[in-house]
């Protein structure tokens, strides 16, 4: 069997905030089942880590990456080692916001090759940022 995280379980596992519902997060998370996860999942975390609870960017990247290398986990439509890639993005300088390194990677995933973009600090690695045509 296989499913979809939520923000809301993806959260609560990595915070144990409130236990109990951490608890049920854990059951779902930890069992020998496929769960696949949306780059806006992973957005919407790392957004309510770092605003909601107050965790540096350093510590939800290295949370998420930690998440996102459990077996039973695995991004949708983009390639895990893709949105690891974009995840340490994020992290050296804080330039790079998470939205960004998302669609980087399903540019990557996609083998897509030009950006459209008028933000001079999206990452281009491996792809050509053009802001205008």
């Amino acid at each position: 069997m296989s499913g979809f995280l939520d923000t809301s379980i993806i959260v609560r596992y990595l915070t144990g905030d409130p236990p109990e519902l951490a608890n049920q997060a854990a059951e779902i998370i930890d069992r020998d089942e496929n769960l696949k996860i949306t780059d806006v999942v992973l957005v919407e975390t790392a957004y309510v880590l770092t605003s909601v609870y107050e965790i540096t960017r350093e510590v939800v990247v290295d949370h998420l990456i930690t998440f996102i290398q459990k077996k039973n986990i695995s991004p949708f439509t983009l390639e895990k080692s893709l949105v690891l890639q974009a995840l340490l993005l994020c992290r050296p300088s804080g330039r790079v916001s998470f939205a960004d390194a998302m669609v980087w990677a399903a540019a990557r995933s996609a083998e897509i090759k030009v950006i459209y973009s008028m933000d001079d600090r999206f990452p281009a690695d491996g792809v050509e940022i053009r802001e205008k045509y």
